[in-house]
């Protein structure tokens, strides 16, 4: 379609608000996932609520497909267009509306990073728990869309547990908006339960209303080794009935520490190689009795011979230096790629034996394949890196896995959502009719399958 005919088609839609094609930038072409699409014709640029309504409404009159983007951080594919669809990217709508120090409070917009908010917060003495390595260009947009989680979700839950009020447009274009502050509020619908997680199906996400919480000044981090899973498991519950102030409990394997370590040019703080790494952090508001705190605790998990060492950070600067390698997921991406990249939820008390059998399986069908194990294990979720360097082995190995996790009745994804990646295993852990009614929902809400088409699950 020719740039003339287009421009004719959005005669409603001023000529500032969109780009057309040596205009478009490859950005456009990609989320993390790598999975690539198209240049598209045109990217939607909104930089209010009500320009994305007047981009939907003309989209959705003349039923053209149109992808949001975000930062594109995602990692399932959901922000890379297909041929034929628009872009319509929030990345300028940047503003921080209102940060409420009263009802502890922020009010942003889609495209504000979550770095952003953090430190919005930070200034007022307050903190957005929720965290993760993307942090620097993940906007709101993207990381309510799909529910996003990180490391803190075993204090403070994801991002559904934060979010008050929510803005959204319809696909024709209709502006719900509910700027929402308090935390009891059960007049009718709870509608932005809608958008959460729901990966831009239903509706765009154009601002949102958070929880914030009192900063604590006390933050430590702990690096334990440890031999087995079940002690670990034990580690978790002791820490959670002593430390009220626990806020990161992360389970790396030794292949994922010891390499990231390497790629990072991190130094493994023991004598020696450990099955199994534990990064544990505690807040508190008083630094002294924290920190005994924390002492007291990993002294009782020695006694226990739950810990065979630890090293305790004393200062932020090792607290950070502790936090490199878990981090450093990003460089095994740069390294072993192509990956196959799971997000999987696993029953923790079938867990340490789902690793063990995935490593199996695999390693009998890619004697060669890498595979790197760590995740948020207090919330049940086991990240999962497998590479065997052939782009053509990636969906062999990912049937491999989903269908042991089919069998231990976990889920596909437990934060990174289905985009198109994992479509085809969405009916491991929804039933046929979750998944109809997921259909039903969305053809209500978008009769004319304009918004993020074909994610999620096809019509």
């Amino acid at each position: 379609m020719i740039q003339s005919a287009i421009d004719s088609q959005l005669a409603q839609i001023p000529r500032s608000l969109y780009r057309l094609g040596e205009e478009v930038e490859v950005k456009y072409t990609k989320d993390w996932s790598g999975i690539s699409g198209p240049l598209p014709e045109v990217v939607f640029l909104p930089r209010t609520e009500h320009d994305v309504a007047l981009i939907l409404a003309g989209c959705n009159e003349l039923k053209h497909p149109v992808v949001t983007q975000g930062g594109l951080t995602g990692l399932s594919g959901g922000a890379s267009p297909k041929s034929g669809e628009w872009v319509l990217s929030l990345e300028r709508m940047r503003s921080i509306v209102e940060l409420d120090v009263a009802s502890s409070t922020i009010t942003v917009e889609a495209g504000v990073t979550l770095q952003e908010i953090q430190e919005a917060a930070a200034e007022h003495n307050l903190m957005f728990p929720l965290d993760m390595g993307s942090r620097g260009s993940c906007t709101v947009g993207g990381f309510t869309a799909t529910n996003a989680g990180g490391t803190q979700v075993i204090q403070r839950g994801m991002v559904r547990n934060l979010v008050l009020g929510l803005d959204a447009v319809l696909a024709d274009g209709t502006i719900l908006s509910n700027r929402n502050k308090l935390l009891k509020n059960n007049a009718g619908y709870d509608l932005k339960q809608l958008f959460i997680g729901t990966e831009g199906t239903l509706g765009v996400i154009t601002g949102a209303t958070f929880r914030l919480f009192p900063t604590r000044v006390a933050r430590y981090t702990a690096l334990c080794g440890m031999h087995r899973f079940d002690d670990v498991v034990s580690l978790l519950h002791l820490f959670q009935k002593k430390l009220p102030g626990l806020r990161g409990f992360e389970l790396m394997w030794e292949s994922y520490f010891q390499t990231v370590a390497s790629l990072t040019g991190q130094r493994d703080p023991f004598p020696g190689p450990f099955p199994l790494y534990v990064l544990c952090e505690v807040e508190g508001a008083d630094e002294q009795a924290t920190r005994s705190q924390f002492e007291e605790a990993l002294e009782d998990a020695f006694e226990r011979n739950l810990v065979q060492d630890a090293i305790l950070s004393r200062n932020e600067q090792e607290r950070t230096n502790l936090w490199k390698i878990r981090d450093g997921v990003s460089e095994l991406f740069s390294t072993f790629n192509p990956v196959a990249n799971f997000d999987i939820g696993i029953p923790i008390a079938s867990m340490a034996q789902f690793a063990l059998d995935v490593e199996q399986k695999l390693k009998a069908s890619f004697p060669q394949c890498h595979i790197f194990l760590f995740g948020h294990i207090g919330d049940g979720n086991l990240h999962l890196i497998a590479s065997t360097g052939r782009e053509e082995d990636v969906h062999r190995i990912e049937d491999t896995v989903f269908a042991l996790t089919r069998e231990v009745s976990g889920t596909i994804t437990a934060e990174h959502g289905i985009g198109v990646s994992k479509k085809e295993w969405l009916h491991y852990c929804r039933s046929d009719e979750e998944i109809e009614t997921m259909k039903r929902l969305k053809r209500s809400f978008d009769p004319n399958n304009i918004l993020n088409p074909g994610r999620i699950f096809d019509l």
